[in-house]
């Protein structure tokens, strides 16, 4: 085996470029997932490393002395770090001219000869289901014998290799849970609306819906649903659960945990035995049958995308959901005590101003425990991106998805609504929601009752009052609107 190095590049201060985030910036919460597919390349590659740079506070001059140390190193990139990325990528390469670069992530799987033309330090890029491909890499095959791989010649000539097949034996792929407690601080990952400290693992790949804006199961998931055994899956908590008992709750990853009821059931049956606190994503759709299995076997939590309380954007965008199935969903989890993250995108086609208003008020109604309010984005690859670009909604200036200091923009732009607008009501819907006084009331019991999670939300609260300032002053444009 070459030796190898997984990396998280370094990138925008309290950047989540994380393979787990679904939007990959800085959020209003500093918060970062794990890089589980780096992790799970690591669990292949024996004797390999994990370097996860942003949440350990690592920069450019810490991971530099690296590249001495080893003969390959793999990095995982995205659209909007890919810039950051492939300086990273030639710095290492200054170091060691030897060192045999790659990358791995949506970005570079969906244009390949883009991606290496833009970035001349690396050698090669690796498409859909690159696990096994990356292994090859490292045992020192050939760049040209490895099926999945674009990759530059010693003349710089670009070659695309055939692709791989896609990866069905789900449980062929070996446990990340290992990789993290050998080579992180679980300490150093935290999202606001999980415990802490969390562990979060994929259970499997694809998504069966089709909604139009999300990146993973257009790029590089697919829209199958490829399944660990539970048995394998019981197996792993059972494992971090011995290995990491400071962990507080298990995050199931899989774009879509409840696309598969009989399965995410029986899961929950085998976690109940190991007595662990667990979220998940999900649909907002799941039958209450399957609610009461699910929370009377230790779920806690739902990360839900709801998106639009519009039903014609979510109409516009494949969503496959009707807003009073949703109600009726939201309403059995209160009832049932799952308490859930509300995901809710705003920019999307069909936005005006009063599709906006609509979809706070949604959200209010609704009443999720919290909420995270995304900016549309158009990532390539994606059937959104298409649209973008076909139609003029996207421009060159907004083309990189985030500001200079990593924070999202509203990239996308109608005739009747501009980049502004969108950009403001951001702010105007966490406001609207969380300064209700209900949400207030709530919020401060939780705290009175947890001295813990008093430290926690004060800290949060800081974040994010930072979060609205840094936000404000690139959007006092000419030109632009500001909310006072």
């Amino acid at each position: 085996m070459l030796a190898t190095l997984f990396l998280q590049p370094p990138s925008f201060d309290g950047f989540d470029g994380g393979a787990g985030s679904r939007y990959q910036a800085r959020r209003e919460i500093r918060s970062f997932w794990y890089p589980t597919w780096l992790a799970q390349l690591a669990a292949l590659v024996p004797g390999s490393r994990l370097v996860d740079a942003p949440p350990a506070r690592l920069g450019l001059e810490d991971v530099l002395p690296l590249a001495r140390d080893y003969e390959l190193v793999v990095m995982h990139t995205s659209t909007p770090s890919f810039a950051s990325d492939a300086r990273v990528a030639a710095a290492l390469k200054e170091v060691n001219p030897k060192l045999r670069i790659g990358l791995v992530g949506p970005r570079v799987a969906v244009d390949p000869a883009g991606s290496l033309a833009r970035a001349p330090a690396v050698d090669f890029v690796a498409g859909v289901d690159y696990d096994f491909a990356i292994r090859e890499v490292a045992e020192g095959r050939s760049l040209s014998e490895v099926a999945g791989l674009s990759w530059r010649d010693a003349s710089g000539a670009v070659t695309r290799n055939p692709p791989r097949p896609p990866l069905e034996d789900m449980d062929s792929l070996p446990m990340v849970s290992p990789v993290y407690a050998r080579d992180l601080r679980i300490e150093d990952y935290f999202i606001g609306y999980l415990k802490h400290p969390y562990l979060s693992i994929y259970t499997g790949r694809g998504c069966r819906s089709q909604c139009t804006f999300c990146l993973w199961p257009q790029t590089v998931g697919g829209h199958r649903y490829r399944t660990r055994s539970v048995r394998h899956v019981a197996e792993e908590i059972a494992w971090a659960k011995k290995a990491l008992p400071q962990v507080k709750e298990f995050f199931f990853d899989d774009d879509t945990f409840t696309d598969d009821l009989p399965r995410a059931e029986a899961i929950a049956r085998e976690l109940s035995k190991l007595g662990v606190v667990w979220s998940c994503n999900a649909k907002a759709n799941v039958p209450r049958r399957t609610l009461e299995v699910l929370k009377d076997n230790g779920l806690r939590l739902l990360l839900v995308g709801y998106e639009s309380g519009n039903q014609g954007i979510l109409n516009n965008v494949k969503k496959g959901l009707r807003l009073d199935v949703a109600k009726r969903f939201t309403q059995d989890c209160h009832d049932l005590g799952v308490a859930i993250h509300g995901t809710f995108i705003l920019g999307l086609p069909g936005e005006t101003r009063e599709t906006i208003d609509e979809t706070i008020r949604f959200a209010c109604e609704l009443d999720p425990h919290t909420l995270q309010v995304s900016l549309a984005a158009p990532y390539p690859g994606t059937e959104l991106y298409r649209q973008a670009v076909e139609n003029g909604w996207l421009d060159a200036a907004h083309a990189e998805l985030l500001d200079e200091h990593g924070t999202q923009l509203a990239p996308l732009h109608y005739p009747h609504l501009g980049h502004e607008e969108i950009h403001a009501a951001l702010e105007t819907f966490y406001k609207r929601f969380y300064f209700r006084g209900s949400k207030i009331a709530e919020i401060l019991g939780e705290m009175l009752r947890s001295p813990q999670m008093m430290r926690r939300r004060l800290r949060e609260g800081v974040e994010f009052f930072q979060f609205l300032r840094e936000r404000r002053a690139p959007a006092a444009s000419p030109g632009s609107v500001t909310i006072p």
